[in-house]
């Protein structure tokens, strides 16, 4: 009995069709992994949240006395505040300030930094973090830091459900479009920064991933 065997058009056919199914599974693929390396962000920044909220049970309720690697390595992002930033060498980091309540630093890790080149809220700062802003800084997350130099509270707070306390470094993490770059001009940063996502922490310590307008909205709510 003689055995068929695959003809060279059935074996194509085969080819195009396993083409075809990997076309339309990679990209949903892509995107499972992308929403598991989020969640993992948002609960970050609740373990966060929780080891702060430890921290001001033990400081009379006051935000640590800390800042983010931004401002310790570009202070000048405070010069219109030349109290503020005269403060800002003696200030230990952020991760620093809550490691004896968090115990794990990878708490500080969002899977999905892989580094800026700028800051996005003061473009076109540089802000060179390579491979990882975690990598290079210990975090992968900023501060809304005059919630220290205020001297406030999480019971001062004008509108606590509305003001960010701790988010994500960089918004291409978790946006659809290429990191902000020096050579940018302000029409391309603006076209970027409108397809990003940032996870945030707020003042009444919940978490949730908001797109750029929505952070600035954040950002314009004020503190006291």
């Amino acid at each position: 009995m003689s055995k068929r065997a695959f003809t060279l058009i059935e074996l194509l056919v085969v080819i195009a069709i396993i083409a075809i199914l990997a076309a339309i599974l990679f990209p949903t693929f892509a995107r499972a992994k992308a929403a598991a390396k989020q969640i993992s962000c948002v609960s970050n920044l609740h373990q966060i949240g929780m080891a702060m909220n430890m921290y001001m049970n033990d400081y009379d309720d006051l935000y640590p006395h800390a800042v983010d690697q931004s401002d310790k390595y570009d202070p000048n992002i405070w010069a219109n505040f030349p109290s503020f930033q005269a403060q800002i060498a003696l200030m230990p980091l952020m991760q620093d300030a809550l490691q004896p309540y968090v115990k794990n630093r990878e708490v500080f890790h969002c899977p999905s930094d892989d580094g800026s080149q700028v800051l996005d809220n003061h473009f076109p700062d540089k802000f060179a973090t390579s491979p990882s802003m975690f990598k290079v800084y210990g975090s992968s997350y900023l501060y809304r830091t005059e919630l220290t130099f205020y001297g406030l509270s999480s019971t001062s707070l004008s509108n606590p459900a509305a003001i960010n306390v701790m988010f994500d470094g960089a918004g291409h993490w978790h946006g659809s479009a290429r990191e902000v770059e020096t050579s940018d001009d302000l029409n391309t940063y603006l076209d970027l920064v409108h397809q990003y996502r940032y996870n945030v922490f707020f003042g009444d310590f919940h978490a949730k991933s908001l797109n750029y307008d929505q952070l600035q909205q954040a950002w314009n709510t004020p503190v006291q």
